[in-house]
């Protein structure tokens, strides 16, 4: 037989049995009804229906689920939730607008600033000292904001956060919609919650999130969902935009099982997956909702040295979504049975848990000298981020904690943001992208809170 390296690597890894504590949300089981992918891989054809023309089994499959989330409309994506942002922000705003952005915002949204030409204003979340995470975005703030740039109409958030952490989207959705405006909400990590309580996510006016991350669903299958400003036609022409034109049916159709399942069984499961989290927060050092407004399902537990407890977990086969200097991060889903939480209890007695050693909020964003796109565009070297004093970033320098950028693309290194990495121990031998200015290049209006 040929050798086939990423598949022997997949394979052998899976025979180990490990716990995995991290997305997809099937957790490796088998998902309903796809015992036999190859006999529904089909193409555009009259009986299978076409993703971005509408209409027939694919739009039905879609419509249950907007029923579902208590929305208008909702598109199938098979490019994961970074199609969902890109797809969403093309919706939501013109080039050359303003936006008020989350700071933290994935890389996707970072990248919509940069193709659509966005003129960004970032949305500082509170730094929750004690807890070493970012809390929650603040409707107050976001009024300010708007007092101070009453040009912006779109607001685009995270909701919740790596962390759980969860803003009040019915508050933010009311400050928008009073000045005519728009909420996006990068709901990526919250695909179960409908299935828990009712948290606000129809309050969005367009909402992306990744099935795949927390449901019984194959990696990249997300959802795009509009609550009335926006056409299931609109969802579609800029949807083609980011996404295949071949897309897979297998992947749509286990979007459309996963729906079924959860509504069967797996919403049942969830409940009982949050009650086992609550034991472990109990039981462990762990965010809890005194810190923050968190989903009942992710595990955040607190340690004096993230790294260490992560590397002594994965050598237990315990496989954590990703630690920080105080925290490691756990994705327990419907998917996780009692015997796989007896493991992780297990193991996370085995290991040095306790307090977060605590971290400085972020300094105040550096200069912005170029544009989104100019600094995603320009031409570029890369160079240990010690050696950066002075230079542009050409990408995100977001170390984790707090997972925000110090630097975002376009804003000069400076002394103070170099201090905090080395201060909070990021890698500072890392090399990063830095672009190579052009003395024509004219320096964008400053939009740092």
């Amino acid at each position: 037989m040929e050798h086939t390296p990423l598949y022997d690597a997949l394979t052998s890894f899976a025979a180990q049995h490990p716990l995995r504590m991290h997305m997809p949300g099937h957790k490796g089981k088998p998902l309903p009804g796809l015992d036999h992918l190859s006999a529904i891989d089909f193409t555009e054809l009259p009986p299978t229906g076409n993703l971005f023309d509408g209409g027939g089994a694919i739009g039905e499959a879609e419509g249950l689920w907007a029923n579902l989330f208590h929305m208008d409309s909702c598109l199938f994506l098979t490019g994961g939730s970074t199609q969902g942002v890109l797809t969403a922000l093309t919706l939501a705003c013109q080039p050359g607008d303003t936006i008020l952005l989350d700071r933290g915002s994935h890389r996707s949204a970072y990248n919509a600033l940069a193709l659509l030409d966005l003129k960004p204003v970032y949305l500082q979340r509170p730094w929750l000292e004690q807890a070493g995470v970012t809390g929650p975005i603040s409707p107050g703030e976001v009024e300010k904001q708007l007092e101070s740039h009453p040009e912006i109409r779109t607001l685009c958030i995270t909701s919740p956060t790596y962390y759980g952490v969860l803003s009040d989207l019915p508050a933010l959705a009311e400050v928008m919609h009073r000045r005519g405006g728009v909420l996006v909400v990068d709901g990526a990590h919250g695909a179960h919650l409908p299935f828990l309580v009712d948290y606000g996510l129809s309050a969005a006016d367009l909402l992306v999130v990744s099935a795949h991350k927390t449901l019984p669903a194959p990696g990249q299958s997300a959802l795009l969902f509009s609550n009335g400003a926006f056409s299931h036609a609109d969802l579609r022409r800029a949807g083609s935009i980011y996404g295949s034109s071949s897309p897979s049916y297998p992947m749509m159709a286990a979007l459309d099982l996963c729906r079924a399942h959860m509504l069967e069984r797996g919403g049942a499961a969830y409940r009982k997956t949050a009650e086992e989290v609550a034991r472990l927060r109990q039981r462990f050092p762990a965010l809890t909702d005194k810190d923050a407004p968190l989903d009942p399902t992710r595990l955040v537990v607190c340690t004096p040295d993230g790294y260490a407890v992560q590397e002594a977990l994965e050598g237990r086969n315990v496989w954590p979504e990703m630690a920080d200097g105080g925290h490691v991060v756990f994705i327990p889903t419907c998917a996780d049975s009692p015997d796989d939480f007896a493991r992780l209890k297990k193991a996370l007695q085995d290991v040095a848990l306790g307090p977060c050693p605590g971290y400085p909020a972020p300094p105040e964003p550096p200069e912005l000298v170029l544009t989104p796109r100019q600094a995603l565009f320009a031409p570029r070297r890369t160079l240990p981020l010690e050696q950066g004093e002075g230079l542009v970033a050409a990408c995100q320098v977001a170390p984790y904690p707090p997972g925000v950028p110090v630097v975002a693309p376009g804003e000069r290194l400076n002394k103070k943001s170099i201090a905090y990495l080395k201060q909070i121990g990021y890698n500072t031998l890392e090399d990063v992208s830095v672009a190579v200015l052009c003395d024509a290049a004219p320096a964008p209006e400053s939009r740092h809170l």
